[in-house]
């Protein structure tokens, strides 16, 4: 299906090497377009169930693929790589404190396994799904590199990248893994760390090259001796390797090197040329090496944005242009470009598909596409790669196509996601005097191998309809605002506004969106007990007495039962919210999480269409930041939580506002995105658990008053994280009051008639859900809110960030959002202007603080003998007993090292901690160091934890 694309006589020389061959101009049954309106929706299934469509999955997706799955309950899968004799597919994974995973694929079976977590630990794992011969090798290493180990040409030993070098494994014929021996690679002068990614071995077996990722380097090693003999500087971030002849290819995903007048942003001690608006990477390069003549300058070739993948045919040269959604042809002959083809198969968005690995069977190219659930196949002419490529049509895959691969006449595909966090359920112990309660958790990661033979071109064009379907895409392109016509509803465009326009650009009469963002919890975990809902309530731990704000918020406004947060963490759960993704280096960097966790700081974490309040602008509208998204702190030295508890009671009570910006409290917090930090007010908090939220309530609400709001307003409430000075029952009831007092504030003012308020979690992964581990407590509050409703529609948030975007006009930042449907059962078009009154918190917020804040202990409300009772149970309940006091200073010395609280310079960042760490000092804390964790035999110091390998305890390597 060439299409109307010329042949290659009729291009030009300049054309040849420009070419982009936008793939959806291929497809006969699509058109041009903007995506600019409503969608294809999921009704209300729910994720984790099958349909007739396939199951559905928590990003907007359904899944159904092509081939025969091979599930792994044992973590996501980052990276792999096949023997060369084409038998075992080893797999470096992560999240489940498993690190390697061998594949037999003649019996299509897992055989063995290397990782951190305890052999018996392991045996009991593999022996519940299924797989209880499978061989393990414990280790004490659990970091993984972005991508896959490599073999040594015969066979006989397995290299896999690590933060701080490579570890060699012999590889047995059964496919069981011999002990490792490191290989390692020094810091740099700076302190980066190695973070080693692609790797490959010169024609003659004699030295390994390796792309040491923190380094922007690469490095020659002798395989053996494990001596490094030469080190070659290339561009920023390399990732693959791939020879040709003598010559060394090496992908460089952060581009070239700054020069004088670029504009830069930073990653891992990097300066990266950049756009500071977008905040994302502006240029990809692959270097190249003459390794027969190292003396020899290090070639350049420009590619486009996040050059990862790369394939070699002959002398063409295939780079998958993750960032950018494209593949860059390169003549090795001549080290240069002469052709690049999108990879963007829906004519309604050119962003998002984030292709990321690349194979080859005979004349067929086929890339695979992360975000798109698929594989994308073309036709290539192999004489000439000035030639066209032309897009045969899309196979769908599982969760998270990482890698494809051709072997023995069958195609293989590494699905990172598998079939979500559909694994073995997971055990939570949040709450003051609650059991523990077991669900699905985000962290029941899976993954999956798919295979099949590759079909005919007519098969796959059929195939191709699959997954359009399957991610929710129009068979025509969405209409843009300037379309004429009717609205879906018959209405004319010059009727009254709807509260969700039906195409971007119509006006809503709601004005002022805001987002608050909480931390970590599950429906179950908080709305379970709410019986007008799906819930469980064995699994409630934050229930009504406890969030009585979200309740009755809930009761009033609307209770959504079937909605989703999509990441495992908040690396992940951010990024979703603030670009409608979490782009492809984020999701490959996850086994060590050195480089970036959070990506707020980090330029290569950025989708190069911006992010929300970026698009919002780019509409005319107006945003304002309020911590979300922000990384640098500027919190003062010595500031406690106690002070900053009492300041705020102070000014709740009638004190004066200006004491909560007293210069040892005063905030000074920034971004490092510069178009964020022009909306940032610097004296809200971001992340940090020494700040209770009901003080970023009071900094929130003297902006509000003084300034008014912006069209977009997000802020950062992260008390109900839990781990900081109060125990995990008070902060989330300080989050829940912070909660109520800002809807509170906003519908007693004189905004309220044209606002929309959404209040959702970053992520879901510390609680417990009967349905699914990513299905979230979110809310919709507004006049226009489907009042006392439960919703039980498919939302996540994708659908979410597409509301809001709706509402201000903006148009949506990836083919995620242009295909997800508006909230539109959220919203009704006729306002009820009722305002919501806070209700008082039930629940003590100083419950469980060691040192008595200054003010005293929280009475709510109470005085005389009554208030003298909460202030002595409160104090007792805060010692601990004296046979555990060893134990609960270490685990004390143990917390100051997880970034619950930070200073300018260092940081708070949530989810650093280890979760089977953190689960212990939860239940501590919440059962006064009387007894020991479910399932243990005695309360442990944090070295001393089951399963915990030596080194882990001040770092989350999940």
């Amino acid at each position: 299906m060439n299409g109307n694309i010329p042949r290659r006589s009729t291009l030009t020389t300049r054309q040849r090497v420009l070419a982009v061959t936008a793939t959806a101009c291929a497809l006969a049954l699509l058109g041009g377009g903007i995506a600019a309106a409503s969608t294809i929706g999921f009704g209300d299934q729910q994720v984790g169930q099958n349909y007739p469509n396939g199951e559905q999955v928590s990003d907007n997706q359904v899944i159904q693929p092509v081939g025969t799955r091979l599930m792994t309950p044992f973590g996501k899968l980052m990276g792999s790589t096949v023997s060369p004799d084409g038998r075992y597919l080893v797999g470096t994974s992560t999240d489940r404190s498993v690190d390697l995973q061998v594949f037999d694929l003649d019996s299509y079976q897992p055989v063995a396994a290397a990782g951190t977590l305890a052999a018996a630990s392991f045996a009991t794992a593999a022996s519940n799904a299924g797989y209880g011969a499978m061989k393990y090798l414990k280790i004490s290493d659990g970091t993984v590199g972005q991508e896959g180990p490599v073999f040594s040409p015969d066979g006989k030993f397995l290299f896999e990248p690590v933060a701080t070098g490579i570890v060699r494994y012999p590889f047995n014929p059964d496919g069981s893994l011999g002990a490792g021996t490191k290989i390692a690679i020094p810091n740099s002068a700076a302190g980066q760390q190695a973070l080693t990614a692609g790797m490959t071995f010169s024609a003659d077996g004699s030295t390994l090259y390796a792309a040491v990722n923190g380094q922007n380097t690469v490095v020659a090693i002798d395989p053996v001796a494990g001596t490094i003999t030469q080190t070659f500087a290339v561009g920023i971030a390399p990732r693959q390797l791939t020879f040709v002849g003598s010559h060394l290819f090496v992908s460089n995903e952060g581009g070239r090197q700054a020069v004088a007048g670029d504009t830069t942003m930073g990653s891992y001690g990097t300066a990266v040329p950049a756009d500071t608006n977008l905040g994302t990477s502006t240029t990809g390069t692959v270097s190249v090496i003459d390794t027969a003549n190292q003396a020899s300058a290090v070639g350049t070739i420009p590619v486009q944005l996040h050059p990862t993948a790369m394939h070699l045919d002959g002398t063409t040269l295939y780079v998958a242009n993750t960032n950018s959604d494209t593949v860059s042809v390169v003549d090795t002959r001549t080290d240069r470009v002469v052709q690049t083809f999108a990879t963007q198969p829906w004519a309604s968005s050119t962003t998002g598909y984030e292709p990321t690995a690349i194979t080859q069977q005979g004349d067929h190219l086929l890339v695979s596409l992360g975000r798109a659930n698929a594989i994308a196949v073309y036709k290539i002419d192999r004489k000439d790669p000035r030639d066209p490529a032309s897009f045969i049509g899309l196979l769908p895959t599982d969760y998270f196509p990482e890698n494809v691969t051709a072997v023995k006449g069958s195609i293989v595909v590494t699905n990172t996601r598998g079939i979500d966090a559909r694994g073995p359920l997971l055990t939570f112990t949040k709450g003051q005097g609650t059991t523990p309660a077991t669900g699905h958790g985000t962290h029941s990661t899976t993954a999956s191998l798919t295979k099949f033979t590759l079909p005919d071109d007519k098969k796959i064009q059929k195939y191709t309809a699959t997954v359009f379907a399957q991610n929710g895409w129009t068979r025509s392109p969405l209409q843009s605002q300037g379309d004429q016509g009717e609205n879906q509803d018959g209405q004319g465009q010059d009727q009254q506004a709807n509260a969700i326009p039906k195409r971007i650009g119509e006006p809503s009469p709601i004005k002022h969106v805001f987002l608050l963002v909480k931390e970590n919890r599950s429906y179950d975990q908080l709305y379970g007990d709410m019986k007008q809902g799906n819930g469980d309530p064995t699994l409630t731990q934050f229930g009504a007495k406890v969030t009585p704000n979200q309740h009755a918020l809930a009761t009033q406004f609307g209770l959504y039962d079937n909605t989703y947060d999509i990441g495992t963490n908040s690396a992940e759960g951010h990024n979703w919210l603030m670009q409608g993704d979490n782009p492809a280096y984020t999701e490959t960097s996850a086994g060590e999480y050195t480089r970036s966790y959070d990506t707020e700081e980090d330029v290569l974490g950025h989708q190069r269409s911006g992010f929300l309040w970026t698009s919002v602008q780019s509409a005319g509208k107006t945003a304002k930041n309020f911590g979300e998204f922000e990384y640098g702190e500027g919190k003062p030295a010595g500031a406690t939580w106690q002070q900053y508890y009492c300041t705020a009671q102070g000014v709740m009570a009638g004190g004066n506002p200006s004491t909560l910006f007293d210069p040892s409290l005063q905030l000074h917090a920034s971004s490092a995105i510069p178009s964020l930090n022009a909306i940032t007010d610097p004296n809200a908090a971001p992340f940090d658990l020494a700040v209770p939220d009901i003080y970023r309530y009071e900094t929130w609400k003297q902006d509000f008053e003084k300034n008014g709001p912006s069209n977009l307003n997000m802020v950062w409430l992260s008390s109900d994280h839990t781990g900081g000075t109060a125990d995990p029952e008070a902060q989330v009831a300080d989050n829940d009051l912070a909660v109520g007092k800002i809807v509170d504030e906003i519908s007693h003012s004189r905004y309220w008639k044209d606002s929309a308020i959404f209040v959702a979690e970053d992520d879901t992964q510390d609680g417990a859900d009967h349905v699914d581990g990513h299905r979230a407590p979110i809310q919709v509050i507004s006049p226009y809110a489907a009042h006392g409703k439960t919703v039980s529609t498919f939302y996540s948030q994708i659908n979410l960030v597409r509301t809001i975007e709706q509402i201000l006009g903006a148009q949506p930042m990836n083919q995620k959002l242009a295909a997800a449907t508006p909230m539109t059962d959220a919203f009704t078009n006729k306002p009820d202007l009722t305002p919501y009154a806070a209700v008082p918190n039930q629940v003590p917020l100083t419950e469980g603080v060691v040192t008595a804040p200054a003010c005293g202990y929280d009475t709510m409300g109470a005085t005389g003998p009554a208030a003298t009772a909460i202030n002595a149970a409160a104090a007792k309940a805060a010692e601990v007993p004296a046979a555990e006091q060893a134990t609960a200073a270490k685990w004390q010395k143990w917390a100051g090292k997880q970034h619950f609280t930070g200073t300018a310079g260092h940081p708070a960042i949530p989810d650093y901690d280890n979760p089977l760490l953190m689960n212990r000092w939860t239940w501590y804390q919440t059962h006064h160091w009387t007894s020991p964790y479910p399932g243990d035999a005695k309360i442990y110091g944090p070295d001393d934890v089951p399963g915990i390998a030596p080194g882990s305890t001040n770092h989350d390597d999940q």
